[in-house]
This record gives structure tokens, sequence and C-alpha cells, in this order.
């Protein structure tokens, strides 16, 4: 079924496009929207994948975990980090906004794998250009690998707030496709059937999967002055005042804000580089760096609004949802290609041939985790953080199996291989 917004009305009441009067065509309920105040929409977090071979002689930087070491002319703080991550070690320098993620768990040190990840923190992304910013993680990617190939980028797309917060019943009214289930600690409440949670007081919403495309509500100021970063943010909200041109005035620091947050996994962004093409040329934009990505993010925004719907009620959307989707631009110095991109994503079948190599890789999967005596919840997170998970995901999920499912489903085969053979696997 087609979703349609409200009537959309100037102070006059004429029809306009930016108007922030709506109108329910069917009840001609009025939603005044005139103080809301949208302050500014960027990029919150960038995190740059590469393949490569890793230079062995960083390995030593590692020696003591905890040190603080030289690398590419600044001080890091160097150590491990939990195997979650998927990685080993990372180098750490948070004045400069970077954090270096090193040899994946999964691939061996002497052959080339994803063996980097550069994460980057919402006040580097700010002060640096794409391109600027693309050629610093380039620089640091040359310091850490040989035979380099970027590996694609994901990115966080946040817009802040004011004058309107999440209505009580959000997640009864929020419409989404997720299909993975998550396993969340310290929450109010759940909800398996949206993939929704609730932190607290109500004062964090998530929807979806952190492996595909996730949406976060969350009350930024709470937030912003838990991670004593409320000084900066301020800042960021004074200067920017993107949207509201009108108010040049437009941040009360006695209003709370809110923050609504799309975050796309690196696979994501491939779908849409393999997927979406340029209307002038007919070809696929394919690109794999944050810098060649940068003017698509207008379209993304776009797109996880129409993935992620608020309703009003059933077949209209909530006249926020039209105006957020609508009105907002992501802040970048760069040109948007939104109007001269047909956006969506490339999915990669698991049908015939692909799909029954599925199957039986695993099959034999969880046959080598009974044999080494690996449990299911393990084995899974192993599992996912594989490069072949979507392919592994999506087959499963045309056979109406979520995540949620796919899990029970490996832990049923697992049990079943413990109780029929024992360690004799």
């Amino acid at each position: 079924m087609s979703i349609k917004d409200f009537a959309r009305l100037d102070l006059n009441g004429s029809n306009s496009s930016e108007g922030r009067i709506f109108v329910d065509p069917g009840t001609a309920q009025i939603v005044d929207l005139c103080r809301v105040r949208l302050l500014r929409c960027g990029v919150d977090t960038v995190r740059q994948l590469y393949r490569g071979l890793l230079r062995p002689e960083l390995l030593c930087l590692f020696d003591k975990p905890g040190t603080i070491v030289d690398f590419a002319g600044e001080r890091w703080h160097a150590g491990r980090v939990s195997k979650d991550s998927g990685y080993q070690y990372k180098l750490q320098n948070a004045d400069l906004g970077f954090v270096l993620l090193l040899k994946n768990y999964n691939a061996k040190v002497e052959n080339i794998g994803p063996h980097l990840k550069i994460e980057v923190s919402p006040h580097a992304i700010d002060s640096l250009s794409p391109e600027r910013l693309q050629a610093r993680m380039d620089f640091y990617a040359e310091q850490i690998l040989t035979n380099i190939e970027r590996n694609q980028c994901a990115v966080h797309l946040a817009l802040d707030v004011q004058g309107w917060q999440p209505p009580s019943d959000l997640v009864a009214r929020m419409h989404c496709r997720a299909r993975a289930a998550r396993d969340i600690s310290g929450i109010k409440e759940i909800t398996w059937e949206t993939k929704s949670s609730v932190y607290g007081r109500g004062e964090t919403y998530m929807f979806g999967s952190a492996g595909g495309v996730q949406l976060a509500i969350y009350n930024k100021t709470e937030q912003a002055k838990a991670t004593d970063k409320l000084d900066y943010w301020e800042g960021v909200w004074r200067r920017r005042d993107s949207f509201d041109e009108g108010d040049p005035d437009n941040y009360n620091p006695n209003q709370t804000v809110w923050r609504v947050e799309l975050r796309y996994h690196h696979s994501i962004i491939q779908q849409f580089a393999s997927g979406s093409v340029d209307l002038q040329t007919g070809q696929t934009i394919e690109t794999n760096s944050y810098a060649a990505f940068a003017p698509h993010l207008d379209g993304l925004w776009r797109y996880g609004l129409r993935q992620f719907k608020l309703l009003a009620r059933p077949g209209y959307f909530e006249p926020i949802w039209t105006l957020i989707r609508d009105d907002v631009r992501v802040d970048l110095p760069v040109d948007s290609l939104l109007d001269d991109t047909e956006y969506r994503r490339s999915y990669k079948t698991s049908r015939g041939f692909s799909g029954k190599n599925v199957e039986l890789f695993l099959g034999n999967f969880v046959s080598l985790l009974a044999r080494e005596r690996v449990g299911a919840r393990r084995g899974f997170h192993r599992l996912k953080d594989w490069e072949c998970w979507p392919v592994i995901r999506d087959h499963y999920a045309a056979k109406g199996m979520d995540e949620d499912a796919l899990y029970k489903h490996i832990k049923g085969i697992l049990e079943e291989r413990h109780v029929r053979w024992g360690r004799a696997v």
C-alpha cells in the first residue's frame, strides 16, 4: 500500500512544499510544525575499511598494550581490543579523532585480507572536507598495509531537532522491514516483531539491525551531557543552524535536542554503490570510499526515512516524517547528486548453485563448531563478522528465516551434533 503525506500549507493556507502547516485530508486535523527547529544534519560516524597485507613491523607497537607509541608522525595509544570488534589491535588518538583497528581475527597476518578499519569521530569529520578526510585515512592505511584496496565505507547520518519529541506510542506507529533481532541488555522494552527496543525512560529508541540499516532516535542533550560533550555540540548547533535561515538564533539552550540517526553498515553502502544509477550516463555509481559516496548521502537520508515509516494513521506519514524527509540536506561541502541519481540497492541472490553452497557451508561450519566445542552464540557472532555473511543472511531470509530464527537453527543443529555424536565429531 502506498503511504501518502498530509497536505502541506503555508501560513496563508496555500499549498506549499515549504509550509509547516499539515492537514490530514481524511479528518481535517491540523498539525502545526512551525515551532520545530531543524538544527543540523551531518555525518556523525565514518568507518572506512581496507584490504591488504599487514606490515609485520607494526606488530611491535603492541608488545606492551596500553602504552603511548609513535606512528605516522603522531602519538597514539596502542592496545588490544575485544574479539567482538573483529580485530586484534587498535591505535587511538582521540584528539585527532581517529581509531585504527588492525589485524582481522578471521584472516592470517601473512595473507592479504580485511586487516584495517578506520573509525572517525564527529569532530574530525566536521573539521575536514570529505576529500581531505579520505586523503588522511588513505595515508594511515598506506602506513599499515601494502597491496591496499579500499573495502567500502560505513556512515551514520544524524539530524538534531528541537521543538519535537518522540510520541509515547512511537514503537507502535513506526513501520519497518528490519529482518534481524538483537540481544540487548539493560532495556526497558523490546518488541521483536518490529525489531525495536526502548531504553531507560523512553529516551532512546532503536529499530533495525546494526548489520543493515538501523534507525536510532534519542535524547541528544542527555547523551552529550553523559559523555561531557555538550559544549562541543552546542558550538556546532549555534554555528550551523542549517535549515531555518530566517531564524539565525534557532538553537535554544533551554530546550532538549532530539537526534534522529540513520546508521548504514558497509554492506548496505556496497549494495547502493552496485545498484544506484547515474541518470546522465546510465552507469552504476560503483564507489568504494567515503569521499566518493559523500555526494550521495542526501539520497541515503531520504531512502532511510522511507524504510522506517512513522505513521500518523494507516496510510499516512506523520507530518514530522514528511518534514525531515523533504527539507533536510546533509551538511557537507560537496555538491549533492540526489537529483542526478536513481537510488536502489543491488541484492546478490543466493539461489541455485550458490544457495546449495550456503547450506553445505553452514552444515560444515556447525560440525566444526561441535568438534572444537565452540558454543552457538560465539559461533554465530563469528559468522556475522565474515565478509560472506550478507549472502548467508539473505539466503535464509528468502526462506522466511530471520537472524533470530537462523541462530536458533544453528543452535538446534549444534545440540543435535553434541547429543548424537558427542566428542567424536
